[in-house]
């Protein structure tokens, strides 16, 4: 288990368990399971018909599923252009379409499991996912909304399963406003829902100690 970073209250490996045995609707491989998402999520509804899911303890074992990926995932770093500057991004990447293999068994059970639970809001379901590797509370996202593709036309879900140091996502009106924060923990998933990506922008700031962080984002085809 990684050194330095704290499981949720909600993340237990079976080690762990007093009574060693299974969550309601949990589906797993050896100590990491990913459990159901009706059980303990709440909807925060946002105007313009914008919503927020938030489940907490989703994965069980998070940080042996952190301790994988961050072994195992092929991290790269990017370069972009800021005016008339090649600036480094401060996070590392890796992508994966939906005709790739997930680089751990877990996450297509966490993908399965999110298309069931929001058939009814996304009949096509998720079908690619995006990790990026915060390696310290330097590393960040800027504000933005993924709005490449249908998102900047039509109503979609995001969803993002946060593995390591806790960090905050802030979330505002793209207009200009008050923030919201959502404090996401190891095992925690937090799902974006109608206008989201239109109406509102999201950021993951810098943070003074914080520790490494997987962030894992599953979007529906066409969506960036």
């Amino acid at each position: 288990m990684t050194a330095g970073v704290q499981a949720s209250l909600f993340d237990e490996t079976d080690a762990c368990r007093t009574d060693q045995s299974t969550d309601v609707g949990t589906i797993g491989v050896g100590a990491v399971g990913v459990g159901a998402i009706g059980v303990g999520a709440v909807r925060h509804d946002l105007p313009d018909g914008a919503w927020v899911d938030v489940r907490p303890g989703w994965i069980r074992g998070s940080l042996d599923l952190f301790d994988a990926l961050s072994a195992d995932v092929p991290w790269r770093g990017e370069r972009r252009r800021m005016y008339d500057t090649i600036l480094e991004v401060p996070r590392l990447v890796a992508r994966y379409d939906e005709r790739a293999a997930l680089p751990h068994p877990i996450l297509a059970e966490a993908r399965s499991t999110l298309c069931d639970h929001y058939r009814a809001e996304l009949p096509e379901g998720f079908a690619t996912a995006g990790l990026c590797l915060y390696r310290d509370g330097a590393d960040s996202v800027a504000w933005h909304g993924d709005r490449i593709g249908r998102g900047r036309t039509d109503d979609t879900l995001i969803a993002i399963l946060s593995l390591g140091s806790p960090r905050s996502l802030l979330l505002r009106p793209r207009g200009g406003g008050p923030s919201r924060r959502f404090v996401l923990g190891s095992g925690d998933l937090l799902v974006m829902g109608g206008s989201c990506q239109r109406t509102w922008d999201h950021c993951v700031p810098k943070t003074t100690g914080a520790g490494p962080r997987i962030s894992v984002q599953f979007r529906p085809s066409g969506v960036m």
